[in-house]
C-alpha cells in the first residue's frame, strides 16, 4: 500500500511549492488588485450616469463655468464623442473584441513588475471605459453623456470616455517617452529573441 510514500511528507508544501507559489504571487497580485480597480472605475462611471439620469434628463444644462462648462444632458447613439451614430449593431461586437483583446493582454502579456505598473494601468483604463459604454449600448441602446465644454463645442462625454482618453494619452506617453523598444520585445517577443530564450534554456 503506497509503497515508496513517506507519510511524513503528506499534507506538507515542500520548497518547490514555495517558490513557484512566491513566483506566482506577484501576478496573483496584479490580477487582483487590477480586477478590484476596474469593477470600481466602472462603478464610479455607471454611478455618475445615474446622478446624470436623476438630475439633468429634461433639464436645462447646468452651467458650472459660464460660456466654458456645463453639465447636459444626451442620450448618445455613438461612440466615443458622438462618433458612428445609430451603428448599434457594429459598435458592440467590435467593443467585444477590443475588450478580450485587452484582457488578453493584461491576463498573458504584461509583466507584473514595478517597471510595467502603468502599462497594467493604462489596460485597467481601457477596459474600464470601454465596459463602462457597452453596459449602457446593451442595456438601452445608448450612452449617457453629460460634460460639454461650451467654450471649444467639444462633444458632450463622460467619465467612461475620460477612461478612454486617458489611457491613449497616458499609452501615447509612454511608448515615446518612458518604455524602450526592450520592454517590448518582453510583452511582443521576436523570433529572434525567442530563438535566444530557447537556446538559453537548452544551455541551462
Amino acid at each position: 500500500m503506497y509503497a515508496g510514500r513517506n507519510p511524513g511528507l503528506a499534507g506538507k508544501t515542500t520548497w518547490k511549492d514555495n517558490l513557484s507559489m512566491k513566483d506566482h504571487s506577484p501576478i496573483l497580485k496584479r490580477n487582483l488588485t487590477g480586477c478590484v480597480a476596474a469593477v470600481l472605475l466602472i462603478l464610479f462611471d455607471q454611478f455618475t450616469k445615474m446622478l446624470a439620469v436623476a438630475h439633468l434628463k429634461d433639464q436645462p444644462s447646468n452651467v458650472l463655468i459660464d460660456g466654458v462648462f456645463e453639465l447636459r444632458y444626451l442620450e448618445n447613439r455613438g461612440s466615443a464623442f458622438g462618433m458612428m451614430q445609430n451603428k448599434l449593431m457594429i459598435l458592440i461586437p467590435v467593443t467585444v473584441v477590443v475588450t478580450l483583446f485587452i484582457l488578453y493582454l493584461f491576463f498573458k502579456k504584461l509583466p507584473a513588475t514595478r517597471h510595467f505598473f502603468w502599462l497594467n494601468a493604462v489596460a485597467v483604463l481601457f477596459f474600464a471605459g470601454a465596459i463602462g459604454n457597452f453596459i449602457d449600448r446593451v442595456r438601452q441602446g445608448y450612452v449617457v453623456d453629460f460634460f460639454y465644454f461650451s467654450l471649444i463645442n467639444f462633444p458632450i462625454f463622460n467619465v467612461a470616455d475620460i477612461y478612454v482618453t486617458a489611457a491613449a494619452f497616458l499609452l501615447i506617453f509612454l511608448c515615446l517617452f518612458y518604455y524602450k523598444e526592450e520592454d517590448f520585445e518582453q510583452i511582443f517577443p521576436s523570433d529572434s529573441s525567442r530563438q535566444h530564450s530557447s537556446e538559453k534554456k537548452d544551455n541551462d
